[in-house]
């Protein structure tokens, strides 16, 4: 008797919980940088590039979740088929604006910039209050 070989991998995902600091747009680019790195995700297709742009996604992400949100925030990582998939959770129910950005002005750039580096970004009301905020890269 023959047995067949998936052809497709699960995805892979990790969720963290980041407190209310600064640090913490510094701490979730590293961990996406390591998850991203992982051998089982290399082989997925993640290019690095594709990786470098998750990374800055999640310190854009986490960076408004931890000031606007006024919270700790959820960092949520999955790489699917060609996708990387960036989730980020915040207790504030207020959704964000992108602003066109501006020359001289020292805030207001990073949504913007996810939108231009992802294929899709999203905002949606969590049960139970906050939000969370999606963004969708190729691979």
């Amino acid at each position: 008797m023959r047995t067949h070989r998936r052809t497709h991998r699960r995805p892979a995902r990790v969720v963290y919980t980041l407190p209310r600091d600064p640090a913490s747009a510094g701490r979730a680019r590293k961990l996406t940088t390591a998850f991203l790195a992982r051998p089982a995700i290399r082989t997925a297709a993640v290019s690095a590039a594709r990786a470098d742009d998750a990374a800055l996604i999640v310190s854009e992400l986490v960076t408004n979740a931890t000031i606007h949100g006024r919270s700790s925030c959820r960092l949520g990582l999955r790489v699917a088929e060609d996708q990387v998939i960036v989730e980020v959770y915040d207790s504030s129910p207020a959704v964000p604006h992108i602003r066109p950005p501006t020359q001289d002005g020292e805030h207001g750039r990073g949504l913007a910039m996810v939108q231009r580096l992802a294929q899709q970004l999203d905002v949606t009301a969590a049960a139970g209050g906050g939000k969370t905020v999606r963004a969708v890269l190729s691979g």
